[in-house]
Protein backbone atom coordinates (compact mmCIF):
# COMPACT_ATOMS: atom_id res chain seq x y z
CA UNK A 1 0.00 0.00 0.00
CA UNK A 2 1.37 3.53 -0.84
CA UNK A 3 -0.03 6.61 1.24
CA UNK A 4 0.26 9.71 0.04
CA UNK A 5 -0.20 12.12 3.55
CA UNK A 6 0.02 15.82 4.70
CA UNK A 7 0.04 16.73 7.96
CA UNK A 8 -0.25 20.23 8.88
CA UNK A 9 -0.56 21.74 12.79
CA UNK A 10 -2.72 24.09 13.38
CA UNK A 11 -2.64 26.79 16.13
CA UNK A 12 1.05 26.73 16.61
CA UNK A 13 2.14 29.78 15.14
CA UNK A 14 3.29 31.01 11.94
CA UNK A 15 6.54 28.50 11.90
CA UNK A 16 6.23 24.82 11.42
CA UNK A 17 8.66 23.88 9.34
CA UNK A 18 9.94 22.23 12.58
CA UNK A 19 7.60 20.22 13.26
CA UNK A 20 6.78 19.14 9.77
CA UNK A 21 10.19 18.16 9.52
CA UNK A 22 10.02 16.11 12.55
CA UNK A 23 7.65 14.31 10.66
CA UNK A 24 9.25 13.49 7.57
CA UNK A 25 12.38 11.95 10.10
CA UNK A 26 9.56 10.25 12.07
CA UNK A 27 8.64 8.31 8.16
CA UNK A 28 12.73 8.01 7.65
CA UNK A 29 13.18 6.33 10.82
CA UNK A 30 10.66 4.13 10.07
CA UNK A 31 12.61 2.09 7.25
CA UNK A 32 10.09 2.06 5.59
CA UNK A 33 10.12 3.20 1.46
CA UNK A 34 8.97 6.62 1.38
CA UNK A 35 10.17 10.15 -0.49
CA UNK A 36 8.56 13.40 -0.05
CA UNK A 37 7.73 16.39 -2.13
CA UNK A 38 6.40 19.63 -1.65
CA UNK A 39 3.15 18.29 -1.27
CA UNK A 40 2.67 15.45 0.40
CA UNK A 41 5.37 12.54 1.92
CA UNK A 42 4.65 9.06 0.45
CA UNK A 43 5.08 6.43 2.39
CA UNK A 44 4.99 2.53 1.44
CA UNK A 45 3.94 -0.52 3.39
CA UNK A 46 1.86 -3.03 4.83
CA UNK A 47 -1.49 -1.56 6.02
CA UNK A 48 -0.54 -1.35 10.47
CA UNK A 49 2.85 -0.16 9.09
CA UNK A 50 2.24 2.77 7.43
CA UNK A 51 -0.84 3.95 9.84
CA UNK A 52 1.61 3.49 12.52
CA UNK A 53 3.78 6.07 10.79
CA UNK A 54 1.19 8.18 10.43
CA UNK A 55 -0.33 8.12 13.63
CA UNK A 56 3.41 8.76 15.13
CA UNK A 57 3.26 11.93 13.10
CA UNK A 58 -0.12 13.39 14.15
CA UNK A 59 0.46 12.25 17.80
CA UNK A 60 4.20 14.07 17.70
CA UNK A 61 2.29 17.65 15.88
CA UNK A 62 -0.57 17.39 18.47
CA UNK A 63 2.11 17.32 21.10
CA UNK A 64 3.09 21.05 20.21
CA UNK A 65 -0.30 22.42 18.05
CA UNK A 66 -3.85 22.44 19.65
CA UNK A 67 -5.35 20.86 16.22
CA UNK A 68 -3.88 19.19 13.28
CA UNK A 69 -5.21 18.33 9.81
CA UNK A 70 -4.07 15.54 8.29
CA UNK A 71 -5.27 14.72 4.23
CA UNK A 72 -4.40 10.97 3.54
CA UNK A 73 -4.48 9.11 0.04
CA UNK A 74 -4.41 5.61 -0.17
CA UNK A 75 -3.53 3.03 -3.10
CA UNK A 76 -3.90 0.27 -1.69
CA UNK A 77 -2.99 -2.95 -3.84
CA UNK A 78 -2.21 -6.47 -1.99
CA UNK A 79 0.43 -8.35 -4.38
CA UNK A 80 2.18 -5.49 -5.66
CA UNK A 81 5.43 -4.32 -4.08
CA UNK A 82 7.53 -1.60 -4.37
CA UNK A 83 4.71 -0.26 -5.93
CA UNK A 84 6.14 3.44 -5.49
CA UNK A 85 9.51 2.60 -7.16
CA UNK A 86 7.62 0.70 -10.55
CA UNK A 87 4.91 4.21 -10.66
CA UNK A 88 8.23 6.53 -10.32
CA UNK A 89 9.61 4.58 -13.03
CA UNK A 90 6.59 4.54 -15.71
CA UNK A 91 6.75 8.06 -15.46
CA UNK A 92 10.07 8.34 -15.78
CA UNK A 93 9.54 6.44 -18.71
CA UNK A 94 7.26 8.75 -20.46
CA UNK A 95 9.87 11.83 -20.66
Amino acid sequence: MIAAFSVTPLGAGEGVGDLVSDCIRIVRASGLRNETNAMFTNVEGEWDEVMTVIKACIDHVAEAAPRVSVVVKLDHRPGMPDALEHKNARIAALD
